[in-house]
């Protein structure tokens, strides 16, 4: 089955970057993929690339351009997938609308929920929804809560959205970790929590600097590790200033397996998630995760089983105790860590999440 994947642009974000994953998992299921982007930012080109992808520029500039359409369509009519698979508000509207122009069935994923920000981006929410509506197969919700919460705006209806949990194709890095280590001037023997993903607000930095604080009181050698870059890297700086040395920036990192494999925890505070792969990826490498319990993460990590979650009110208190009960019962940490890495492969490899995405395929083009 061909299979062509359509998104807005190839920035380093969470959904371009898991078409890589796609890639390595479609094969064992009879899956040909091929990727199309709209825009013309490609930081995340090389990953998809070293994927065996080849990504094709359409050629778009902006939504408004009255070429816009017209250039997707000549795109997709070229590629003449058996599914189009899009991906982000501006995919889903031009590429939803040409595919039906086409005649080519079509299915959208909704990472995150459209922003109900500016007047524009609240209008453009409601394009891409109605294209969805009228226009795919299939949405593909990444997890129940996403799913959940879209439905509850109405602007679809319950069996036109079906849940499709992400998988990766990551695997463990030993050694790669001790590398890391001496990078951040980092020894080998201190105690190393780590923050991934993107530096913006929202992401829980503020919680993650005060819970170090707390837990440095009865453990003065633990470090903590904030691994991304954002929008928010001057706030974020700002922060981890408190904790001096303690802390570390260690930029955009292409390879967060590495990183994984240097902490001896991985903490993940953010305010709001709908399915974030940075768990996946902590749960294959076998580390013990301290997480918010809100928005999708429940679904990825079992509280007390594969890891700890923090439920609502998130605060810094919270996450410092159960950082504690970490580094206090190594035999907890280790057996949420094995635990976790058997999760992984019985439910969230690459493999398997293009065969349930080929369940989906084929019933769209039934």
């Amino acid at each position: 089955m061909r299979v062509h994947a359509l998104i807005d642009s190839l920035t380093w974000g969470g959904a371009e970057l898991l078409l890589a994953d796609l890639a390595e998992g479609a094969a064992g299921n009879g899956l040909e993929l091929s990727v199309g982007y709209l825009f013309a930012e490609r930081d995340a080109e090389a990953r998809l690339r070293d994927a065996g992808l080849s990504p094709r520029w359409v050629g778009t500039t902006r939504l408004a351009d009255p070429r816009s359409l017209a250039l997707v369509r000549r795109h997709i009519a070229e590629v003449r997938p058996d599914i189009l698979h899009t991906h982000l508000q501006y995919s889903d509207l031009l590429g939803g609308v040409a595919a039906r122009m086409l005649g080519i069935p079509a299915v959208t994923t909704l990472h995150v929920m459209d922003p109900r920000g500016t007047v524009r981006e609240r209008a453009r929410g409601r394009l891409a929804a109605v294209a969805r509506r009228t226009c795919h197969r299939r949405v593909i919700a990444v997890s129940e809560y996403i799913r959940g919460s879209y439905l509850a705006t109405s602007v679809d209806r319950p069996e036109h959205v079906v849940t499709v949990h992400n998988g990766i194709s990551a695997q463990a890095a030993p050694g790669l970790g001790a590398d890391l280590r001496s990078e951040l001037g980092l020894s080998p023997e201190e105690p190393l929590v780590a923050v991934v993903g993107v530096l913006r607000p929202g992401k829980g930095h503020d919680l993650a600097v005060a819970a170090i604080e707390q837990v440095r009181a009865e453990m003065p050698e633990l470090r903590l590790m904030i691994a991304g870059e954002g929008p928010a890297r001057a706030d974020v700086k700002r922060l981890a200033a408190r904790l001096g040395g303690a802390a570390v920036l260690a930029g955009h990192r292409n390879n967060v397996m590495a990183v994984l494999d240097a902490a001896d925890v991985l903490l993940h505070p953010t305010r709001a998630d709908a399915f974030p792969t940075v768990l996946l990826q902590a749960l294959a490498a076998g580390v013990p995760i301290v997480a918010s319990g809100v928005g999708g993460i429940p679904e990825i990590v079992e509280d007390g089983h594969t890891g700890l979650l923090v439920p609502p009110p998130l605060t810094a208190s919270a996450f410092a105790h159960r950082l504690k009960r970490l580094f206090g019962d190594p035999d907890l940490s280790r057996s949420l860590a094995e635990r976790g890495r058997k999760r992984f492969e019985n439910e969230f490899t690459a493999t398997r999440w293009a065969g349930r995405l080929r369940a989906v395929y084929e019933r769209a083009r039934a």
